[in-house]
């Protein structure tokens, strides 16, 4: 992984002078070294979350759930069939709003961890508990309900995905302190929601508590808050390094909540690929048009090489 070397060698340059250049500005080296830590182990975390067993690389399959019953597994001729795993893992009902699961027998199906048997009511990632996690495969797989502009999809990862097992790594613009911007945030009318479109179509509206306002040479650029609870406001965001070295659909990134004052800390350091990026089966938020930004953010993870097979 490209990591901070670029930032090691100017603070190198810097420490060293030169007879022939006007003296540098004084450099902070305890500053530049936690700095360096700290964006290299953020990098370092990324990538774990990534290639995790459940991580994003893990999608194999979303499948769209209609009402009525289905057989799920990975042989011909079942209703939803998904891209690995036992040939019969068993029979999804959709009916009134609720997904039940009935096990095939000898297919080694758990839930939640624990071994299934009769029909089992599914909760969906929309419940407060999280959804139920349906095991197959020894362990290897895993199949959750999502719910998504009002429909229902079982969502398949697997620990043998190709696209976990074949990932290419990360690459990133050399690590800049100068991308560390204090900025402002400006909050909405309490309740105030945002419409959020996503890459399987359709829009819905999330909270939007309020804008992050910062200066970049000069000029002042504004990007709309998503609340998803939590310590962090979430960013959705386009800029002008879109489709030449980021992610054309846009990038993420997760900033803390603002201070008493209204200050809020942005690291463009950490802006990331959406799970898009890596898989063609997640349901991927798109930037809104105000936080379509008139600059160059070159900083943060660029666009994901696939390995060549893939």
């Amino acid at each position: 992984m490209r990591l901070l070397m670029p930032a090691l060698f100017l603070f190198a340059a810097l420490a060293a002078g030169c007879d022939h250049a006007p003296a540098p500005e004084p450099v902070d080296a305890a500053a530049m070294a936690a700095f360096v830590s700290a964006e290299e182990t953020w990098r370092t975390q990324r990538r774990e979350r990534l290639v995790a067993a459940d991580g994003w690389t893990s999608l194999i399959g979303l499948h769209w759930i209609e009402r009525g019953e289905h057989f799920v597994g990975s042989a011909p001729g079942n209703g939803l069939r998904i891209a690995m795993g036992p040939p019969e893992l068993g029979l999804l009902a959709l009916a009134d709003g609720q997904v039940r699961l009935t096990p095939a027998e000898g297919a080694g199906v758990t839930i939640d961890g624990q071994p299934a048997s009769g029909t089992v009511p599914l909760r969906t990632d929309a419940d407060p508990m999280g959804p139920s996690v349906i095991g197959f495969g020894g362990g290897d797989g895993q199949a959750t309900v999502i719910e998504r502009m009002g429909r229902l999809a079982l969502r398949v990862r697997h620990a043998l995905a190709p696209t976990r097992t074949g990932f290419a790594g990360l690459d990133y613009w050399p690590a800049d302190r100068s991308w560390q911007i204090q900025g402002r945030f400006v909050a909405h009318p309490p309740g105030r929601t945002i419409e959020i479109a996503s890459i399987i179509g359709g829009s819905e509206p999330l909270p939007n508590p309020g804008v992050v306002e910062f200066t970049r040479d000069g000029r002042t650029h504004r990007i709309e808050a998503i609340d998803e609870g939590g310590d962090t406001l979430f960013l959705v965001f386009a800029d002008r390094t879109n489709g030449h070295g980021s992610y054309p659909a846009g990038r993420f990134m997760d900033v803390p909540r603002p201070d008493a004052e209204g200050n809020i800390t942005l690291d463009f350091n950490r802006a990331y690929n959406p799970p898009c990026a890596f898989t063609a089966f997640a349901t991927c938020p798109l930037p809104p048009p105000e936080n379509r930004l008139d600059l160059a953010i070159e900083a943060g993870e660029k666009s994901y090489r696939k390995p060549p097979h893939s």
